[in-house]
């Protein structure tokens, strides 16, 4: 085997092996989750007590009004879009800032994504959800996906998206939950970091557009983060077939309507 068909397979075992991982972090936190509800049961007033404690923590309120990124697209504007309009593939992308498995997708697959789209032949809906902050708390997904929908409103969604996956910090390390890491990441975007930028990303302009981009997640009932999906299928989820970039560049050259 050459070493390039080695290093594909390697960076496909390493991208099915952190989305294991995935599975089995959630698997055990489920059985926390049990746990606490028969806790609950035997000491109803002390969970209280720390549910009250710990009430002022985390991310900011999101029970605002619902304001979708200038160009958002899909239903109820759930999705932010990359890409030519013209272009006849479309790849839904649903994913998480602080999750890993999906930064080892756009790493892998980045430079083919922005390849097609140059070319015209593929955009991309990008669908933001928070879902490690539901599984280990903090609120680094909901900013950092606000601080991305703040970037749509500037013309920036695409280069920030990129430096947000680049610079993930560890899944345990909420960074993403702070302002000024995000604006830190902001300054790397050329005419990003702006006073308007700034404020949506301390208002929490999009939170609750956020909040309703995972609602939608949850009702699709999909597996977990990321979900990749070219013109209405699910390409990702077969381990017995992984897709590669050179298989997802195919496929949408391929396609008859391109």
């Amino acid at each position: 085997m050459s070493e390039n068909s080695e290093a594909k397979r390697s960076a496909r075992e390493r991208l099915a092996q952190e989305r294991e991982r995935q599975k089995a972090k959630d698997k055990r936190r489920r059985t926390l989750v049990v746990a606490g509800a028969v806790l609950g049961v035997l000491g109803l007033a002390a969970v209280i007590g720390v549910i009250a404690a710990n009430a002022g923590k985390g991310g900011k309120d999101t029970a605002g009004p619902v304001v979708a990124p200038s160009g958002a697209v899909g239903k109820d504007a759930l999705a932010i879009q990359t890409g030519k309009d013209g272009a006849k593939s479309t790849l839904v992308v649903w994913e998480d800032f602080r999750c890993p498995a999906c930064k080892s997708f756009e790493d892998n697959y980045r430079a083919t994504i922005h390849e097609l789209e140059a070319k015209g032949k593929l955009k991309v809906e990008y669908r933001l959800v928070t879902l490690i902050d539901s599984n280990m708390g903090g609120s680094g997904s909901l900013k950092a996906a606000n601080a991305a929908a703040c970037a749509q409103d500037a013309g920036k969604f695409s280069a920030y998206h990129d430096v947000l996956f680049v610079n993930q910090p560890p899944e345990p390390d909420d960074a993403y939950g702070k302002d000024e890491k995000l604006l830190e990441l902001a300054a790397k975007v050329p005419g990003l970091d702006t006073p308007e930028f700034r404020k949506c990303v301390a208002d929490g302009t999009h939170n609750s557009w956020v909040d309703k981009s995972y609602a939608a997640f949850k009702a699709g009932n999909f597996r977990g983060t990321p979900t990749i999906q070219l013109n209405g299928k699910d390409i990702f989820a077969d381990q017995s077939n992984p897709l590669t970039p050179q298989k997802l560049q195919k496929a949408v050259e391929a396609n008859p309507q391109g």
